[in-house]
C-alpha cells in the first residue's frame, strides 16, 4: 500500500501541521502503541498512526517488546550481517554558516584541500588495511573550492581502490548524479539535518544549505538518477527529535515507494560538540535513540539503518541485532586525516575510536558477520 500522491516530499513536509502531530504523540495509548507492534510482528502495512505510536511517550515502556518484534524482523531481511564503511574527508572549505558545524564558514579554523595525489595517498593508507571496500567520500559544501570536477577527479581515483564509493557532498542536480554514477559512483548520502522549516532557517542564516527545498529533494534527485543506494536522515539535537523521526522514516516511505530498485538507509546522527560551541537544547537520551532505531526498524523493516562513530563503541555494540545493518569504521573527521600529515581539526568529535580491525574482530565475538563488501555488479 502507497501513502503518497505527492510529486515532491516537500509536499508532504508542507501539509503536515507540526502543532497536531506533537499533540497526537501526547494522546497515544498504551493500547495503541501495542497494535502496531502486534500489525509489524505480523508485517502488515503500518501507516502513519501507528509510526506516531512507536514514537509516543506512551511507547517508552514497551521498548522490550518493540526490541522483540525489531530483531526478529531484522534477522529475517538482513541475517546477521553489518556491512563496514570508512568515511574519507578531502576537503574542509565552506560557504555555508551552519550554526552547528564544526566545518562552518563562520568558523576559525584551519582549512585544507587535498590535491589528487594527496587524495591517492590517503586512499592507499585506508586499502592498506586490505579489508573495507566502501568508502565514503567527504567534503564541505564549497563547490568553487571543491566542486563537480574535482569530486569527479577523486572519484576516478577511489574506484582504483574501492569496490563502492559513495558521497556525502553538497546536493547536487539530477544530471550531475548520473554523471558521478557513470564515473563509478554508486551511493549517496544526504542528511536534511531538520525537517522544521523554521529552525532550519535560523540554524542555516548563509550560504546555499540555506535552500531548505533544493536539499530536501536531492534525494530523490539521486534515485532519479540512478543510484544503487541513497541513505537520509535528520542530525538529532536540532529540533525536536521524535518530529524529526517521524518526518525521516516518512521520508523513507516515500522514496521506497517511488523508486523499488534503490536501496534506501536511514541513519541516527546525534549532535557532538564540535568547532564553534553549539549548545543544543533537543539532546537525544540514549533511550529515545534506542525507541527511534526500533520504531524504524518495525515501520521500515527492509530499509538499511546506519549508526556513526558519533556513538560509543560500548553503546553501537549494544545496538546490533535491534535493527543496525550498517557502521562506519576506523573513521577520521579531518582533512589529511589517515595520513596524520598536517591533519586538520575534525568536524565533529568521534565517539568510537576503534580501528576497522577492532570493530570486525568485536562483531565476529559477538556473532555477526562483517561485510566489507556486500554486492558484486555483473556485466
Amino acid at each position: 500500500m502507497k501513502l503518497f500522491t505527492e510529486k515532491s516530499f516537500a509536499e508532504v513536509v508542507d501539509r503536515i501541521d507540526r502543532d497536531e502531530l506533537l499533540q497526537a504523540f501526547d494522546k497515544v495509548s498504551a493500547e495503541e502503541v501495542q497494535r502496531a507492534i502486534d500489525r509489524a510482528a505480523a508485517e502488515e502495512f503500518l501507516g502513519p498512526a501507528d509510526l506516531t505510536a512507536l514514537l509516543s511517550p506512551a511507547a517508552a515502556p514497551m521498548i522490550e517488546k518493540m526490541a522483540v518484534v525489531a530483531s526478529q524482523l531484522h534477522l529475517k531481511y538482513f541475517g546477521r550481517a553489518i556491512t563496514l564503511y570508512q568515511p574519507l574527508y578531502i576537503s574542509n572549505y565552506c560557504e555555508n554558516q551552519c550554526i552547528y558545524c564544526g566545518f562552518s564558514a563562520h568558523n576559525k579554523l584551519e582549512r585544507r584541500h587535498l590535491t589528487a595525489g594527496e587524495i591517492r595517498r590517503e586512499a592507499e593508507a585506508i586499502a592498506a588495511g586490505g579489508e573495507v571496500k566502501h568508502i565514503l567520500l567527504l567534503t564541505g559544501e564549497a563547490p568553487v573550492r571543491a566542486g563537480f570536477d574535482y569530486i569527479l577527479q577523486a572519484v576516478e581515483i577511489l574506484k582504483e581502490y574501492f569496490d563502492s564509493v559513495s558521497i556525502e557532498v553538497y546536493p547536487m542536480s539530477r544530471d550531475e548524479y548520473e554523471k558521478l554514477r557513470i564515473a563509478g559512483v554508486d551511493g549517496l548520502t544526504v542528511y536534511q539535518e531538520t525537517y522544521n522549516r523554521e529552525r532550519y532557517a535560523q540554524l542555516h542564516p548563509a550560504g546555499k544549505k540555506r535552500d531548505f527545498d533544493w536539499r530536501l529533494a536531492a534525494p530523490q534527485r539521486g534515485a532519479e538518477a540512478g543510484l544503487r543506494t541513497v541513505g537520509i536522515g535528520a542530525l538529532y539535537g536540532l529540533s525536536d527529535c521524535s518530529l524529526d523521526a517521524w518526518m525521516t522514516a516518512m521520508h523513507g516511505r516515500y522514496l521506497s515507494d517511488k523508486f523499488i530498485d534503490v536501496e534506501f538507509s536511514l541513519s541516527l546522527p546525534r549532535i557532538t560538540p564540535a568547532a564553534g560551541g553549539f549548545e543544543s537544547d533537543n539532546l537525544m537520551s540514549d533511550r529515545l535513540f534506542v525507541q527511534t532505531l526500533l520504531a524504524f526498524r518495525l515501520f521500515l523493516p527492509r530499509l538499511g539503518i546506519n549508526v556513526s562513530t558519533r556513538e560509543s563503541a560500548e553503546f553501537r555494540n549494544q545496538l546490533l541485532g535491534l535493527g543496525v545493518s550498517r557502521l562506519s569504521a576506523g573513521s577520521k573527521t579531518s582533512v589529511g586525516g589517515y595520513l596524520g600529515e598536517e591533519e586538520t581539526e575534525d568536524q565533529f568529535s568521534v565517539g568510537d575510536c576503534r580501528s576497522v580491525a577492532e570493530v570486525t574482530a568485536d562483531l565476529k565475538a559477538l556473532g555477526y558477520q562483517p561485510v566489507h563488501k556486500d554486492w558484486e555488479l555483473f556485466v
